[in-house]
């Protein structure tokens, strides 16, 4: 099994650890999984929460915080790839992206939208570019701006099932859909991906995310032609992961029974971990004191809580206040492990799926 080549550079390993906000995949993590052989991402959704002007000026300490982390996880795996993951949907998303350019992040991984316009930011840099799809609609739609705009092309896609943790790509009804399936999407796109491929003579890396959770996954996906998986679940419960031990153990004591689709104030269905905190605004709008301007699709006024705020306490360790996001296989989460443990547990699992 390959890794995966992005630009002049490659992964030892086919694995991209998921960017996972606010403040659960950064620097520890990211490090740690490019240390193995693998790509890691750190999330920039309100990457700054932990400056101490957070509070007062949000976007100051975002910015300034992407430097920060990269420069740290550069320290844990020098020469390792490393990226970030930077929503669409972000109030900020413009200079979100500038930063992370200027700071010569190796990749930026864009979803929670489709990013129309971020070649532009990339074009003459050695920062190279991700975009999340649930569609191959959504994928052609994407590729025909980017080349008709920018003449360029992915320099790798990620397709993001509905089986995968936080906000999804999908309406709620689509998430338990066949047509709908990381399987049956991986391999349309696949198809546009090909005659792309033919057409300009440039290879374009498919990742397959959402729901993957063993090395058997790994396999049966490189198996229909993608060359690599994101996979981000599976690494909050991990020693390096930058989450409080109350998180990691959110997941290691969630059953199957306790995920829950909610919806969130960023106007797109979510999968989660039912808490005090599900229960109370399914109920009821709890009170929001103050704003971070953090989403561009979020309404104050009408948003049932604070995104920002129970994502911070999550992450914190607060388990009646927070939210807690997760993929569908949560509940086979057992324990806490590290990277190194973990990264090879799934490629030894890979090598025998593909040799049995």
């Amino acid at each position: 099994m390959n890794g995966i080549k992005i630009g002049k550079k490659c992964s030892r390993l086919p694995i991209i650890q998921g960017g996972m906000g606010v403040g659960v995949s950064m620097h520890g993590l990211a490090g740690a999984v490019a240390k193995e052989g693998g790509i890691g991402i750190i999330s920039t959704a309100d990457i700054g929460y932990q400056e101490p002007d957070f509070l007062k000026s949000p976007r100051e300490a975002n910015l300034r915080a992407i430097g920060q982390e990269l420069s740290k996880a550069r320290e844990i795996a020098p020469g390792g790839i490393i990226g970030f993951n930077v929503m669409v949907a972000l109030s900020d998303y413009d200079a979100i992206v500038k930063e992370c350019v200027a700071q010569k992040a190796d990749l930026i991984i864009s979803g929670a939208g489709l990013p129309m316009d971020l070649p532009k930011y990339v074009i003459g840099t050695d920062t190279k570019i991700a975009p999340i799809v649930s569609s191959a609609r959504a994928f052609d739609l994407l590729t025909r701006k980017w080349m008709k705009s920018y003449q360029y092309l992915p320099d790798l896609v990620i397709i993001e099932g509905p089986k995968a943790g936080g906000h999804l790509g999908y309406k709620a009804e689509e998430l338990d859909s066949p047509a709908c399936s990381l399987e049956t999407t991986t391999r349309e796109v696949l198809a546009h991906v090909r005659k792309l491929e033919a057409e300009h003579k440039q290879k374009i890396p498919v990742i397959a995310a959402g729901g993957i959770f063993d090395g058997e996954d790994i396999s049966h996906f490189l198996s229909l032609g993608a060359s690599g998986v994101q996979i981000a679940s599976r690494f909050v419960a991990t020693e390096e992961c930058d989450a409080s031990y109350n998180y990691k153990m959110a997941y290691v004591n969630a059953t199957e029974a306790d995920i829950e689709i909610i919806k969130s104030p960023v106007g797109m269905p979510g999968r989660a971990i039912r808490n005090e905190f599900i229960d109370r605004v399914s109920l009821a709008k709890e009170p929001i004191s103050r704003c971070y301007n953090c989403i561009k699709t979020c309404n104050v006024k009408n948003a049932p809580y604070c995104i920002t705020k129970a994502l911070i306490d999550a992450v914190q360790g607060d388990l009646k206040n927070g939210l807690f996001f997760c993929g569908s296989n949560v509940g086979r989460i057992h324990e806490i492990t590290t990277v190194p443990a973990l990264m090879n547990l799934l490629m030894d699992e890979a090598a025998q799926a593909v040799s049995a």
